[in-house]
């Protein structure tokens, strides 16, 4: 998935926006104080635990929250695209406000700048307006802070997917995608003192713009959430980049998986990766029994994947001609040796069924009586919304 232009990367593949990281430090939020690899930060530990950052209050219930936007209304039929297809089954758009939408994206882009992320080609990353797709996605927050919570993390987790896994022409390299995942999962989750061999592994993570996106998006987090959401996060990106390696795999060797193989896969490299943000954007707390509730987590793995399916869906003409082992679309095409459009109809079909599914799992949980899930699962459906209504306008998918 292509997001910016070519970046001229210098040999070893080393990645773009050092520079940046020199200078006069910038003035910086609270948040990314003491935070390795962010211009300023003075006094660093040694060892960048979640503890370099002061924990905000939390579960309060902001001025700005409006959990009554969640209400559901009945899902309508809705077009996508050129119109050319069938429509996708999916919930309206709940809340759209542009003005909002312009100014979390301009606080994106300017924290993109100041960590050195997208360096020399921050117009392109501002138009893509991940800005707009987290007002689209969190209708219930009118807080531009909380909404770059949640807007952070997705730049972060798509930069790593694009620099990383998808896009040689910005130092996606195969053979080096599982260890440059593993110093993902160190930088989120840093491991104890080591004597020596912790020395190049803190140079290693604060020398590269995605690790220090990561890490400073997280850092957002922490000051929000609680100890177990920001542990769910950590936990639910490793648990995602598990799927890109059996891409990798799957590219590397020259094979293209059969579709049931890719879905499950994709099924725990979707939106639900992004959905677990819903309780921290609305300043509340699911607690951690009812978020690993088996229904629960149905309900919301399959709003992830329908979501997800709406990206294969907005990428496939774009990706046309590519390896196809990422996109579904693709992959039925050439499985079943059936034209593109034919292929977008089963998967719009796939789409539709998914998201009934969803709604019967959500009619099956109003029985338990937490009005935190209730606000959760309700949240999910709203992303489902503002996710096409993004898909549909992102420079991205034109």
């Amino acid at each position: 998935m292509t997001l910016i232009a070519d970046t001229g990367l210098v040999s070893g593949g080393v990645l773009p926006g050092l520079a940046a990281l020199t200078g006069p430090p910038p003035a910086r939020p609270p948040w990314e104080a003491g935070l390795p690899g962010v211009p300023g930060a003075e006094g660093v530990s040694e060892h960048w635990h979640r503890d370099d950052v002061d924990p905000g209050p939390e579960g309060l219930l902001r001025p700005s929250q409006h959990p009554e936007r969640l209400a559901p209304a009945p899902i309508p039929l809705r077009p996508w695209g050129d119109g050319s297809h069938s429509p996708l089954y999916c919930p309206a758009t709940a809340r759209i406000d542009e003005a909002l939408a312009t100014d979390v994206n301009d606080r994106l882009v300017a924290w993109a700048e100041r960590i050195g992320l997208h360096a020399g080609h921050l117009e392109e990353f501002a138009e893509t307006g991940f800005g707009r797709l987290i007002t689209l996605a969190h209708p219930e927050c009118d807080d531009p802070d909380l909404l770059l919570v949640s807007a952070q993390m997705n730049a972060a987790w798509w930069a790593s997917d694009d620099y990383y896994a998808d896009e040689t022409e910005l130092g996606a390299v195969a053979e080096a995608l599982p260890g440059r995942l593993a110093l993902v999962s160190s930088a989120l989750d840093p491991p104890p003192p080591a004597g020596e061999f912790s020395a190049p592994l803190r140079e290693a993570v604060v020398s590269d713009p995605v690790l220090v996106s990561l890490r400073s998006a997280l850092a957002h987090v922490t000051r929000h959430a609680s100890a177990a959401q920001v542990m769910r996060v950590r936990h639910t990106t490793h648990q995602m980049y598990v799927s890109w390696n059996a891409y990798n795999a799957w590219r590397h060797a020259g094979l293209t998986p059969e579709a049931w193989r890719y879905l499950a896969a994709r099924q725990h490299d979707s939106f639900y990766t992004s959905m677990i943000l819903i309780d921290i954007v609305g300043g509340y707390e699911l607690p951690p029994e009812l978020f690993a509730n088996p229904l629960f987590h149905r309900a919301l793995m399959q709003a992830g994947t329908a979501a997800v399916l709406v990206n294969d869906l907005a990428s496939a003409e774009r990706e046309a001609g590519e390896d196809p082992d990422c996109n579904l679309v693709l992959l039925l095409a050439a499985e079943r040796d059936i034209s593109i459009a034919e292929a977008t109809e089963e998967v719009v079909a796939l789409h539709n069924d998914i998201v009934r599914g969803f709604e019967a799992s959500r009619a099956a949980l109003a029985a338990l009586p937490s009005p935190e899930l209730q606000r959760f699962v309700l949240g999910a459906r709203a992303w489902l919304g503002g996710c096409l209504e993004w898909h549909d306008s992102s420079s991205r998918y034109k």
